[in-house]
């Protein structure tokens, strides 16, 4: 095993030898996250339930050189995790990033609504991570430490403004920013009760990262978001790779428990 102190700047983000697990993988945000986990050396395992997508995404990785697997199943079933995660031998970085939900409004969310947003955030992110323990431990036997990544989101931290919304369409659904909440405070417990075996938890929160579809069709809308960040514009899916790259390497073997808002201060004031 080696010693992560002897190691030089440039080499602590390294992910080489490493397998990372990331859901949502073929996502605006989870693309990106599991290309620069692979840019970074890891053997990324791609999950989403669009076997086909999947499976492009894994080839175009392959073009860039990047080692990429695909397991496609939905992250509410329980049966499913249990018997991917139990098939592992060893895993080293988990990204839970998937989530499922619908637009709604406060007038047009359900119970339902609620059930499966907490699902496929809060609950599949415990699932995944109990699931994965005995794999996770032996990547610890192997590198000293293993990785937990849980991404929520600036509005598990704050409300999204009203104003800021309008007519556009675009509102975050309310059951969007609680079920994210839980998946913060989730690290937090996680990160507490798994310290003794040297896996950490980390959560990310992003900002402001609309989709290409999104500021095509609303650009007005997409002037307003800009205006209203402290860096004064939105995010590009790339500005995920630092953040997710730092948690799941050695530069990060002290660090646990926290949320990180990769929002352009947008939780600053």
């Amino acid at each position: 095993m080696t010693n992560q102190i002897e190691k030089k700047g440039s080499e602590i983000f390294r992910l080489d030898g490493r397998r990372a697990f990331i859901s949502g993988a073929a996502g605006h945000l989870g693309a990106a996250m599991a290309r620069g986990l692979g840019e970074a050396g890891a053997h990324v395992i791609l999950n989403g339930r669009d076997a086909g997508k999947l499976e492009v995404f894994a080839s175009a990785l392959a073009v860039e050189g990047i080692s990429a697997e695909t397991a496609a199943f939905d992250i509410m079933d329980t049966d499913a995790i249990k018997q991917t995660f139990g098939a592992m031998e060893r895993l080293d970085i988990i990204v839970n990033n998937a989530y499922t939900g619908r637009p709604g409004a406060l007038d047009t969310a359900t119970g339902e609504d609620f059930d499966v947003a907490f699902k496929s955030s809060v609950t599949a992110s415990f699932e995944i991570t109990r699931a994965a323990i005995p794999a996770l431990e032996r990547a610890v036997a192997n590198v000293g430490h293993a990785s937990v990544i849980n991404i929520s989101t600036m509005y598990g931290q704050v409300s999204p403004d009203p104003g800021l919304y309008g007519a556009s369409g675009l509102n975050s659904p309310p059951f969007y920013g609680p079920a994210k909440a839980g998946v913060t405070q989730l690290t937090r417990y996680l990160a507490a009760h798994l310290a003794d075996k040297k896996i950490r938890v980390n959560s990310i929160s992003p900002g402001p990262f609309p989709n290409p579809g999104i500021q095509a069709a609303k650009p007005d809308f997409i002037t307003r978001l800009a205006a209203k960040n402290p860096l004064g514009r939105i995010a590009q899916p790339d500005e995920m790779k630092g953040a997710v790259i730092f948690l799941a390497s050695d530069a990060s073997t002290f660090v646990t428990g926290i949320n990180l808002p990769v929002d352009g201060g947008w939780t600053a004031w």
